[in-house]
């Protein structure tokens, strides 16, 4: 295990405003101790709630070596649980997601209530307590339809990201959407090249004709890019959008979250056309044009949530060159699949940009395992979202590194 000594010298060995040394790509003992002290301690995208609309809808994550299960109760309401059994250990919910009115270990059959309370263990004897043994929980909390976990024994608060993001994301409704495709995909690339690629545009270019038919490259007026038709269009849309109440201004924080509403530079929605993917409107508004709402949220997650459909992004790491990308396509809840929207059209966007950023981050992660690899300078003028997330991650890393407890290498010695 790389000690913390030894971490922090390799965190001091990053040259300011370069790619980060070899080592944070490509070896395990430093995606063993990035797991302990971020992926085990900061707030995670498990998923949306409409995966689980109903009372015992159930899905599960994986995050490194521990599965949780999120689960919908009675109540309605959404609570997540480490998917351990309270008995001997074993795993108790069995794939990806499914509905039930109790979860049942298979080993043993005990059984727990959808609020997580031991209902049913037999033979364990007159002074067993079952209310000992409730299934262990995982802090969860819910914000206008996106659902967030910590593995964290004490989490820092979410209460003010709830409370900055709720109103913009609000008037979508994505509470009451549906789940209209779900996508998953393994990259052969380090997590932190997937969320590298994800923050610039730098290679749209390039890269990316289909999501370039209706958006723009930059997102604002800082980028040296921004101007000329399409800087009229943003103000045109800003106005309109202030004049429904619809909050559109960039919310910019040095805790590891964004969130803007950008104008689309052409068209209403991600299509090939530019047309709506969906008949049906998301949420309360009416407004079939109120661009691209952006959220961003190291270190797994990154939306987008348009008039008509919605697509969320969920990140995890399986080993230091493997990343799991999830995509979820979202439509209003009462939308028809075939007289409301055409899936090859809601998708088709998208599908082609991930499939493209998956050779983008392979062929990424292929270079940086080379010998002639050494950390490249990043562009101030259109990298600055790149530089933003590794300055974070690098700080997180300082940060937690100062409440981690000693670990001090073990020596071989000879007999």
């Amino acid at each position: 295990m790389l000690s913390n000594s030894q971490l922090s010298t390799l965190i001091d060995s990053r040259q300011p405003g370069r790619s980060l040394p070899q080592p944070f790509y490509a070896d395990q003992s430093v995606f063993d101790r990035e797991f302990e002290l971020i992926w085990e301690r900061q707030w995670l995208l498990a998923g949306v709630t409409a995966q689980i609309p109903k009372s015992g809808n159930w899905f599960t994550v994986q995050i490194g070596r521990t599965s949780v299960v999120v689960v919908r109760d009675r109540l309605k309401r959404v609570s997540a649980f480490y998917n351990t059994c309270r008995h001997r250990g074993s795993r108790i919910c069995a794939g990806e997601k499914g509905s039930s009115g109790t979860l049942v270990c298979p080993y043993h059959q005990w059984a727990y209530g959808l609020d997580g309370k031991l209902m049913f263990a037999k033979e364990m004897g007159q002074d067993f307590a079952p209310s000992e043994f409730s299934l262990r929980s995982v802090h969860c909390e819910t914000v206008e339809g996106y659902i967030f976990i910590s593995l964290a024994d004490e989490p820092t608060s979410f209460e003010a990201f709830k409370e900055k993001v709720s109103p913009y994301i609000r008037p979508h409704g994505l509470d009451n959407a549906k789940v209209a495709h779900e996508s998953t995909i393994i990259e052969k690339g380090n997590w932190k090249l997937v969320l590298e690629n994800n923050r610039e545009c730098y290679h749209c270019t390039g890269s990316h004709p289909e999501l370039l038919r209706t958006i723009s490259e930059f997102d604002g007026p800082t980028d040296p890019r921004f101007g000329g038709e399409y800087a009229v269009k943003c103000q045109a849309d800003e106005a309109r959008w202030d004049a429904a109440g619809l909050p559109h201004k960039p919310i910019e924080t040095d805790e590891g979250y964004r969130l803007v509403r950008v104008a689309m530079e052409r068209g209403l929605s991600f299509t090939m056309s530019g047309e709506l993917a969906c008949k049906k409107l998301l949420g309360t508004n009416e407004d079939a044009d109120v661009g691209s709402l952006r959220l961003l949220r190291f270190p797994n997650t990154w939306n987008h949530v348009l008039s008509d459909h919605a697509v969320a992004f969920r990140i995890l790491p399986i080993s230091p060159t493997e990343t799991q990308v999830t995509t979820w396509w979202l439509v209003s809840g009462d939308a028809v699949e075939g007289e409301d929207y055409n899936l090859d059209d809601l998708t088709a966007v998208w599908a082609a940009t991930n499939a493209q950023d998956q050779r983008l981050v392979e062929a990424n992660q292929q270079g940086i395992n080379s010998k002639g690899y050494q950390p490249g300078p990043y562009s101030p003028l259109v990298e600055s979202g790149v530089t933003e997330f590794i300055n974070w991650y690098l700080d997180t890393l300082r940060s937690e590194l100062q409440a981690a407890p000693k670990i001090i290498p073990v020596e071989c010695t000879e007999a």
